[in-house]
């Protein structure tokens, strides 16, 4: 067979040939090993993964509820059938929710920084206040001004707010196609290339990568049908910083296409947890950090051709 050789499309934001090889070669039994102990993997069977992460959710706040604690949640959209579940379980088991704070990690934002408002149907913070809020009894919701997301009035003091209630008690958090941490981009030009400078980042308007773009589009929101042109082109985002100050994180790796084992995300979860710490893969900060990693089926599968498969 004829060599035939090529780097990485300049488009593409971590390029490193030999790091590439090496994370494209982990097998689905080596996926869970890291040598930071703190730094736990596990791989879930994918009929699971988002019954623990309703139950993770619910526990907590039912936890906090019971010690009347304050609970701060910095948590990710869009995850409807999640939330929904979360919501029925609090009203059957009567929870009380008035200590509980949630902040959305990101929102998306248009071509001048301007953040989209709680009223359009695509948004994030729509979608929390829709599936989650509106859905808990009346008499076990918090204060709506407890369920957070950023705003054109809030988005300067967002990290603030989150740090003045004590920091976030858990994030949940998964990565993009390019590694993202949130909506924090490698090749955003807002993202600092500084190691330490990027986990001192803060609460920014990014620019999102066409990959985010396509990712995005692949959501139900946008009609699961590929239409790059309906996703803003920016998002306003927590940054490195409240990340890392939570107490816990949770990194879920688990998003196919549509029930399919096919999935964007099984070469740059390899990257994200077995790569290097770098702002070109901004998820593997959290390789640094203490988090529990659920990892599907799907995702630690194997990469190895499919040669009956084409388009």
């Amino acid at each position: 067979m004829t060599e035939f050789n090529f780097s990485p499309s300049e488009y593409v934001p971590f390029r490193d040939k030999k790091v590439l090889e090496k994370v494209r070669k982990i097998k689905r039994e080596d996926i869970a090993r890291h040598p930071n102990p703190d730094f736990r993997i596990q791989v879930v069977k994918d009929s699971e993964i988002e019954w623990m992460f309703i139950t993770d959710i619910f526990f907590r706040i039912k936890e906090a509820a019971e010690k009347d604690e304050r609970s701060v949640m910095i948590i990710p959209q869009p995850w409807p059938t999640t939330y929904r579940r979360v919501a029925d379980l609090i009203n059957r088991c009567k929870v009380n929710c008035r200590n509980l704070y949630t902040f959305n990690m990101d929102e998306y934002a248009n071509e001048d920084g301007q953040i989209a408002p709680e009223t359009w149907p695509m948004g994030f913070t729509y979608a929390m206040k829709k599936w989650f809020y509106s859905r808990i009894d009346e008499d076990l919701r918090p204060p709506e001004n407890q369920m957070i997301g950023p705003t054109n009035e809030n988005f300067k003091d967002y990290g603030k707010m989150i740090a003045d209630l004590g920091g976030g008690d858990i994030c949940y958090v998964g990565p993009g196609w390019t590694g993202h941490l949130a909506f924090i981009d490698p090749d955003a030009p807002e993202v600092p290339k500084d190691l330490e400078e990027f986990r001192r980042m803060g609460p920014t308007i990014v620019t999102l990568s066409p990959f985010s773009l396509a990712q995005n589009s692949l959501h139900g929101f946008f009609g699961a049908s590929g239409d790059i042109a309906a996703v803003p082109p920016k998002g306003a985002t927590v940054g490195p910083a409240e990340i890392i100050a939570c107490k816990h994180r949770i990194d879920i790796h688990a998003i196919g296409v549509h029930g399919t084992d096919t999935s964007w995300q099984r070469l740059t979860s390899r990257l994200v947890l077995h790569g290097p710490v770098t702002p070109l893969v901004p998820e593997s900060i959290l390789q640094t950090l203490r988090t529990d990693v659920w990892v599907s089926e799907t995702i630690a599968r194997d990469i190895e051709p499919d040669w009956d498969k084409g388009y």
